[in-house]
């Protein structure tokens, strides 16, 4: 149902009034309970999910809607860049362009979703949002808690680098395998005349 892209934007919003530690992409307007109230998903334009997600905040709050609109989620994840040789701690997107509206669904509040600036429509079968499946939530919920950062580069395979650092430090050569899960990459040197793949970590190669 939702699509991935390349373009990772390190934009926030953080809860309000709850007293809690701030959560990235994460506003609660409404604490009550209901079980009729589903997630649902929102596509916004890409860059300005935060932008968006506190606008329709205020929205809700000003038309009085906020009984049926409780949360609102731009799910994120921890990884770790690569960025001038030197390690950077992000928050990425996992679905940028997209924002996860968790409200029960009527033509109301459909319409101050669907006419909040920066929301493009709504995903779903024609003009019917579909609410996300219970596994679909959990599996979200899941892959944004993982405690551990991954690392993420623009190495490519096949493309030529130099290393720059450790005992084959200045070797030229080309990338085998890249690992973002162990920031590790495989890259193929030679020594005596022969390619040998040497595994290093992601800081000790450089692109040519």
């Amino acid at each position: 149902m939702l699509k991935k892209n390349k373009k990772d934007k390190e934009e926030a919003v953080s809860e309000r009034g709850t007293g809690k530690k701030k959560i990235p992409g994460y506003i609660v307007i409404n604490k009550d309970k209901d079980p009729r109230a589903k997630w649902y998903v929102v596509h916004t334009s890409s860059g300005h999910e935060a932008r968006v997600a506190e606008t329709l905040r205020q929205r809700v709050e000003t038309m009085g809607l906020d009984k049926n609109i409780f949360e609102l989620l731009i799910p994120t994840q921890d990884k770790v860049v690569i960025r001038s040789g030197k390690k950077a701690n992000i928050k990425e997107k996992i679905f940028p362009g997209y924002l996860l509206v968790k409200m029960i669904m009527g033509d109301e509040i459909w319409l101050a979703v669907r006419t909040t600036p920066g929301v493009t429509g709504f995903v779903g079968a024609g003009n019917k949002p579909t609410p996300l499946s219970d596994q679909e939530v959990a599996n979200i919920r899941k892959f944004i808690s993982e405690p551990a950062p991954r690392f993420k580069t623009r190495l490519i395979i096949g493309e030529a680098v130099k290393v720059t650092d450790g005992p084959f430090s200045d070797f030229l050569g080309t990338v085998h395998e890249v690992d973002e899960e162990k920031g590790k990459v495989k890259v193929l040197v030679s020594i005596f005349g022969r390619e040998t793949p040497v595994e290093l970590d992601f800081l000790q190669v450089a692109k040519v």
